[in-house]
């Protein structure tokens, strides 16, 4: 992996007679690798933004905020048990209904790629690119997935209840900022689940560019490994 992406990092900076040797060029190398990020963060926005995309995939599925994960045994036993599985599927959907936002700015984020940029995914680590789309993405996308949540959220009479104590919770410091109202901790976790199947996807591709569906992606990552 280390040769890989130091062979691809060597075509940016030697003379081009050294891009030709390998058989492509500087403008084919940030081609393939912003085909590849689309190609990624598409497949990944599909994925989680169907019914099931969260709820059914532990990998992102979206438990109860963790001061309600505290007392969960004391809920059921008090008869909420119903109220809480409303509240799981509740976030889950939310999320669910909430990352087809992201196609957009992730499509958009990899036009707005710098050749700087390129370079830092390619010599960076297994998850530079999703690095890069977190940065990039992260305010905005916050931003657009939070009404779509709140909106899922409080059809919940759990997490209308859970804002209130939360809220208050969190002024005297008991419960974290992020996790003062159901739609916030939905958000940060539909956030998290997206870079998370993002960062699959990449290193999935870093793995193997040659199952790429791209002829720019196979001959550019192909070429080098």
């Amino acid at each position: 992996m280390r040769r890989f992406l130091g062979m691809l990092a060597w075509i940016f900076v030697c003379a081009p007679a050294a891009a030709q040797l390998a058989g492509i060029s500087n403008t084919e190398a940030i081609g393939g690798l912003k085909q590849a990020l689309t190609d990624g963060s598409v497949a990944a926005v599909a994925g989680l933004g169907v019914e099931n995309g969260f709820f059914g995939n532990p990998k992102v599925k979206i438990p109860l905020p963790p001061s309600l994960q505290r007392i969960e045994s004391a809920l059921r036993f008090a008869g909420m048990q119903k109220q809480a599985d409303e509240l799981v599927l509740s976030m889950n959907r939310a999320a669910e209904a909430a990352v087809p936002e992201a196609k957009q700015l992730l499509l958009d984020a990899v036009k707005k790629m710098s050749v700087q940029d390129a370079k830092a995914i390619l010599t960076g680590g297994d998850t530079a690119a999703t690095d890069y789309f977190r940065r990039a993405t992260q305010t905005q996308l916050t931003q657009r997935f939070l009404p779509i949540v709140k909106q899922q959220t409080d059809r919940v009479g759990l997490a209308q209840q859970y804002n209130s104590l939360a809220g208050q919770g969190a002024m005297f410091g008991l419960v974290e900022k992020e996790q003062a109202t159901v739609e916030g901790y939905v958000t940060q976790k539909a956030l998290d689940g997206l870079y998370l199947m993002i960062a699959e996807q990449e290193k999935a591709f870093r793995r193997n560019p040659v199952g790429a569906s791209s002829d720019i992606v196979r001959k550019v990552f192909g070429t080098l490994r």
